[in-house]
């Protein structure tokens, strides 16, 4: 090794760091004699005189590239080395090896100079501090990195040009395979064919990919793995959305061979870090396309046909789908008055209003942006929609379209005779040329200059004549027109068609609809702009859906003494409707009862042998609270008539248990015998059932008292209130209780142990 007199004591007191690298893990597999030698550069550290303890092995770059932005973390350790003056030298087989890109080697070099770090390799060591060995190794540096783009460009032109061929081959997406002869074909697998193009169905059918996903709910979906130990292998699990896309994105299942439809690209971030990504290109920059490479699962312009459709699903770039709800013109409606979109919002009983609500909350609302029914937009769009569509229409639709075919066909024959012209001149210019004497170059030079003009004016005519083609409309057959527009209104007002293909034929035909401005809030305008560029404006009448004031006076007068299904019968019989223009039922008057504040008539609910739970309180003497709690926790029988008031079924058996209950319980019997006496020195106080009993009002009354301060108690070690007692404070509770008007107290005077 060359120049070891240039190592010196003070290299040899630092590390000498053996840094390692492989561009891939291919190379660390398959290319061992490389790491070999590279793991013995230790061993030439030694000889060079370094302890075998200030050896450094960094190796944890294998399989790393040493590309530009690549992330590698033994190269960042050997710079840091290099920083803190720890590494004496820094050795590897190429010092080109240590970084592929000019930045990143020359950012070494300049720290390795500051610091007095060697770099060593098999062409002899290097002093940075030496400009000779600084010019050396930024021209080795150079070298390298050309070297690298040189390979990569042979590599590349090789891909470029047997993709040009339809020849490069890659991973087939799942549906295809490789043939003995290289060639692409249909998976031989039924089931694998047949999922494949259920896919295709379903998104024709669902016109989305989220419709497809539902369609295979429960059922498996091919995959073919690539790489690891699955390489090759066919393996089946659920139809994801992702993979549904990349299903219907993917032109090799129209039977086209696409190459470059991926760029690489590199950015940088804030921190300096570079980033690589993929992006797909435009579908008119894609390099190669070869149409009818292989068999195909369906055609190429059923390929443009999904993508339209994908792209008119895309909300997220301003496209309006058309969705399930029952609002027709969701997503196409507009504010005339703001000029934004509408949004729409559903309500209970099947009702859906559009709505200026995003200038509302941006604050940005005019005096004339309104919200509308979207019944009344609908019907009024329906109804000029299907008027458009009649026979006649159709007739003067025809008549203009075949007009419009004339005319293609006139541009058609222009661009055809252009062509032949431009194929003449090119085969003329291509005689002369070829007639031209090899040895005078000047004036075939100029020949094939011309040669060259022609075939160029020549691919622009061909290009021409494919436009022209592609832009004849296709016009369907009259008769079938005529069928179809004849039949269409039975079509539309069907049961079984979908919200969805209304959406789907109304956008068709219409762009978008406005409401334009309108101060009369009674009426409303509605401006239609079709795909043609026509307008139309329609005046409509908004739907009321208030309850008519009829209506509204009769359920006032006899609400209060007639019952709800009494209601019902004398405002149909009257031919009054609701606010949706719909007869009466219970479930509207009862409505139009709890909106006008109408009370219904109070019938006796309880049947023989039945009783309320107010009525249950006062037979036993508790509290109200006592007896619902037993009502709702089914201890006694009871049912809830139509109002929800509670029904309890009593009778002398039903009683006498009841009675039996509240002497055995102590919280409801003080003296019962689950209770404990009160001590001594509470003696001469009252509990509250006792106080309640006393003044024939509910327990509730005397805690709300005590929360107040009106009585004065406190807690018993039990934890039960304890009332002093007296003839004064008994007074002055009387007197809260007769002002009270939920209850009237008793005069009946009872004691702790009975009626006095």
């Amino acid at each position: 090794m060359n120049g070891q007199g240039k190592i010196r004591s003070s290299h040899l007191e630092r590390l000498a760091v053996i840094y390692l690298r492989q561009s891939t893990l291919v190379q660390v597999r398959d290319n061992t004699e490389s790491t070999m030698r590279q793991y013995g550069l230790a061993d030439e550290a030694v000889r060079l005189g370094w302890a075998r303890s200030n050896v450094k092995v960094i190796d944890a770059d294998l399989g790393t590239s040493g590309r530009f932005g690549a992330d590698r973390e033994g190269f960042r350790e050997v710079v840091a080395k290099v920083c803190l003056g720890e590494a004496g030298a820094v050795f590897g087989l190429e010092v080109s090896r240590l970084a592929r890109s000019s930045a990143d080697f020359a950012r070494l070099l300049e720290l390795a100079r500051l610091t007095d770090t060697l770099l060593i390799d098999d062409d002899g060591t290097y002093d940075l501090a030496d400009i000779n060995d600084r010019l050396l190794l930024g021209l080795k540096g150079q070298m390298s990195e050309a070297e690298l783009h040189i390979l990569a460009c042979r590599m590349h032109g090789a891909k470029k040009a047997a993709a040009a061929r339809g020849e490069l081959r890659f991973p087939l997406p799942v549906g295809y395979v490789y043939d003995d002869e290289g060639l692409c074909v249909l998976d031989p697998d039924a089931q694998v064919q047949a999922a494949i193009a259920d896919v295709f169905a379903a998104f024709k059918a669902g016109g989305s990919a989220y419709a497809v996903v539902s369609a295979f709910v429960g059922r498996p979906f091919p995959l073919r793995a690539f790489g690891g130990i699955w390489a090759g292998q066919l393996r089946w699990g659920c139809l994801t959305h992702a993979r549904v896309l990349s299903v219907l994105n993917n032109p090799c299942y129209a039977g086209t061979y696409v190459y470059g439809r991926y760029i690489t690209r590199r950015r940088v971030s804030p921190d300096g870090t570079v980033h690589t990504g993929i992006q797909l290109r435009p579908r008119s920059e894609w390099p190669v396309v070869i149409h009818d490479h292989h068999d195909g699962y369906l055609t190429w312009d059923d390929y443009e046909d999904n993508q339209a459709k994908l792209e008119a699903n895309c909300t997220h770039k301003g496209a309006r789908p058309p969705r399930e709800g029952l609002a027709l013109c969701q997503g196409i409606m507009l504010c005339g008055s703001c000029g934004r979109p509408m949004t729409t919002r559903y309500h209970r009983g099947d009702r859906a209003a559009y709505e200026c609500s995003a200038s509302r909350a941006d604050q940005q609302s005019t005096a004339t942006c309104r919200s509308i029914a979207a019944d009344t937009v609908d019907e009024a769009v329906t109804e000029r929609l299907l008027a458009v569509l009649t026979p006649q229409q159709i007739a003067l639709a025809l008549a203009a379209a075949e007009e419009v075919t004339d005319r293609h066909a006139r541009s058609h024959r222009a661009a055809e005779l252009a062509l032949d012209r431009a194929r003449y001149e090119a085969d003329r210019a291509e005689r002369t040329f070829t007639r031209v004497e090899p040895e005078n170059r000047l004036v075939a030079r100029t020949l094939e200059t011309r040669w060259e003009a022609k075939l160029a004016a020549l691919a622009e005519a061909e290009q021409a004549l494919d436009g022209v083609r592609k832009a004849r409309p296709a016009l369907p057959e009259p008769d079938a027109l005529m069928a179809l527009a004849t039949d269409l209104p039975r079509l539309w007002h069907a049961s079984d068609t979908h919200h969805k293909d209304r959406k789907r034929l109304l956008r068709t035909l219409i762009a978008d609809v406005t409401v334009l401005p309108e101060p009369n809030r009674k009426r409303a305008r509605i401006g239609v702009r079709w795909h043609t560029g026509a307008t139309d404006e329609i005046s409509v009448m908004r739907n009321d859906l208030r309850t008519p004031t009829a209506a509204i006076d009769l359920i006032t007068r006899l609400g209060p003494t007639h019952t709800d299904d009494e209601l019902v019968a004398q405002l149909n019989a009257a031919g009054l409707t609701t606010g949706k223009k719909r007869p009466f039922d219970v479930k509207a008057v009862r409505w139009a009862r709890h909106a006008y504040r109408v009370r219904a008539p109070r019938t006796v609910p309880h049947r023989d042998g039945e009783i309320g739970i107010d009525a249950m309180a006062r037979i036993l003497g508790v509290s109200y609270s006592a007896a619902y709690y037993w009502v709702t926790h089914h201890r006694l029988d009871a049912r809830q008539d139509r109002s929800g008031r509670w029904c309890v079924t009593w009778n002398e058996t039903v009683e006498a248990d009841c009675l039996a209950r509240i002497a055995g319980s102590g919280h409801l019997n003080p003296t019962g015998p689950g209770t404990r006496p009160l001590p001594e020195e509470v003696h001469g106080c009252l509990t509250v059932h006792d106080v309640a009993m006393r003044l024939g009002v509910p327990a509730d009354a005397v805690y709300y008292w005590i929360r107040l301060h009106r009585l004065h108690a406190r807690r018993t070690t039990s934890g039960r209130w304890s009332i002093p007692w007296n003839d004064e404070i008994e007074a002055s509770a009387r007197q809260f209780a007769a002002r009270t008007k939920k209850f009237t107290p008793t005069t009946q005077t009872t004691t702790a142990g009975g009626a006095v």
